[in-house]
């Protein structure tokens, strides 16, 4: 819980959510310790086939975002599991 009203909080989130997002765009690894850590990697150029046609083609090589679990996060969805 929080004593910042839903406004203060709103505006906290998205100031999060964008220094995030920006230092992803520069290719850093972002680390929230006990919740995870988001980094960007890069995904090579390779053949593929359009799956409406059959037709071959080539998909573009491009940047994914991946996320990892921390511990402390992994061992609480863990726990529900049970």
């Amino acid at each position: 819980m929080t004593t910042l009203s839903k406004t203060d909080t709103g505006r906290a989130l998205d100031s999060t959510l964008e220094n995030l997002s920006q230092a992803m765009a520069r290719g850093n690894t972002v680390q929230l310790i006990g919740f995870g850590a988001f980094r960007v990697s890069n995904r090579a150029e390779r053949a593929g086939r359009n799956p409406a046609t059959g037709e071959a083609m080539t998909i573009k090589a491009s940047k994914v975002t991946k996320f990892t679990l921390g511990k402390a996060l992994k061992d609480r969805v863990n726990e529900s599991a049970l």
